[in-house]
């Protein structure tokens, strides 16, 4: 029994001792907390500049192409939007990605001329603009 009360005397003497350390030096402690929150804080936004934002993964994988089957010509569709002979022309001169000055070289027209019947092309296939009209022709088999 006496071991025992011994025992929590030393204990309460210990406790009181750092009762009075922490509330002497509570300044200094504090200011060592504070120090110790903003030097991990530093070391963490560091780490988060640092790295790098976008990783790039390389994945392989079999990709299979079937061959593209034979070009045949939509006849019924090309009779629908009643383009003439020149006019389609100009539209597979079109689907090749060439501009307005290439077809005219390509063709032997002037630049007005080409300019017309992309014009024409645009209204008849009811279109705004060359992406749309190669994009319908192709959809419609007029071009490959």
């Amino acid at each position: 029994m006496y071991a025992l009360l011994m025992a929590l005397l030393v204990f309460a003497l210990k406790w009181m001792q750092w009762k009075y350390l922490i509330t002497d030096h509570s300044l200094d402690i504090y200011i060592g907390l504070i120090a110790v929150f903003f030097t991990l804080l530093g070391i963490w936004v560091a780490s988060q500049l640092t790295k790098p934002k976008v990783e790039t993964v390389v994945v392989e994988k079999q990709v299979y192409i079937t061959p593209p089957e034979e070009f045949v010509l939509n006849e019924a569709e090309l009779q629908k939007l009643n383009l003439t002979s020149r006019e389609y022309e100009v539209l597979q001169q079109l689907s090749k990605g060439l501009s307005n000055a290439e077809i005219a070289e390509q063709l032997f027209l002037s630049l007005s001329t080409v300019k017309t019947h992309v014009s024409n092309l645009l209204f008849k296939m009811d279109v705004k603009n060359r992406t749309q009209a190669i994009e319908k022709a192709k959809r419609l088999k007029l071009t490959p």
